[in-house]
């Protein structure tokens, strides 16, 4: 069951990435629209890497620890704890409280390249439709 939840959850990822992607295609890149996509897109990825650390943590594969301790709680505390993790991770470097072991390591530096990459891209991207506008 949390193989496919799992693929369930890299599944709505991905789809959320082909959304935004179809919607900078279809939209000036500066519309509303485009920034309320970027923003679900922002929150979809959030969630998603959310649910994987949750997923692990429910299965007794202790991918995050606080004070060297694995998380403790119940399903509420280990999802709030997954979202505020998730969130740290990909818009900032992390405050450091929980630290990502094992597999969690590979998920945390994944969604912290994607936490970097998109504004990155965002700006580029501003920067190529300027440039194309300006001639």
């Amino acid at each position: 069951m949390e193989i496919l939840m799992a693929i369930a959850t890299i599944v709505c990822l991905l789809m959320s990435v082909r959304i935004t992607a179809k919607t900078f295609a279809e939209q000036q890149f500066l519309s509303r629209e485009t920034i309320v996509v970027i923003a679900f897109l922002y929150l979809s990825i959030l969630i998603g890497f959310a649910m994987l650390y949750l997923l692990f943590i429910q299965t007794g594969q202790g991918v995050l620890t606080q004070g060297n301790e694995p998380i403790e709680g119940d399903y509420l505390e280990h999802l709030n704890t997954s979202l505020y993790f998730s969130a740290v991770t990909l818009f900032s470097v992390g405050y450091g409280e929980i630290i990502p072991v094992g597999a969690g390591r590979l998920l945390a530096v994944i969604e912290a390249l994607v936490g970097y990459m998109l504004p990155v891209i965002l700006v580029a991207r501003t920067v190529l439709e300027i440039d194309k506008n300006a001639k």
